[in-house]
């Protein structure tokens, strides 16, 4: 992901309403919601919530594909990786151990158990101290652009 993309996806979850529903898409990750229920949980109009779902793909942090006619919204984990991939990428200067501490918690509180047993969702993000290791080791090595 690059600068200008970044921008974009942190103005959209810069939003209240923008982030209550892109975390809403993240947990029903990978089937996805029709706009209408997202806009009945975030408590906005209709139309309202478009304007807000567009600001988020503009973000690269969803999808969408049409379904008969309705509209269904899925979070895009590649974009949200982008992201985080993006804040991380000079972290360290290639010294993966500077940066334990900030991701060593990282997945933690996505794969946590909740009070009910539950188990973690694929949408959990992958170990991103692994990645930050494998980037030191190989860092012009890149397995997807985003």
């Amino acid at each position: 992901m690059d600068a200008k993309k970044s921008q974009a996806a942190f103005a959209a979850l810069a939003q209240p309403t923008r982030l209550k529903a892109f975390r809403k898409l993240v947990a029903a990750h990978p089937q996805g919601l029709p706009a209408g229920e997202i806009a009945q949980f975030c408590k906005v109009p209709h139309n309202t919530m478009s304007t807000h779902l567009a600001a988020l793909m503009r973000g690269g942090l969803i999808a969408v594909t049409r379904e008969g006619r309705s509209m269904n919204y899925r979070a895009n984990l590649d974009g949200f990786r982008g992201l985080i991939d993006f804040m991380l990428r000079d972290c360290c200067g290639g010294r993966p151990e500077i940066c334990a501490p900030v991701v060593d918690d990282f997945p933690a509180p996505c794969c946590a158990p909740p009070l009910q047993a539950r188990q973690c969702p694929r949408a959990c993000l992958p170990s991103i101290h692994s990645a930050l290791i494998e980037r030191a080791a190989f860092p012009l090595h890149r397995t997807s652009k985003v």
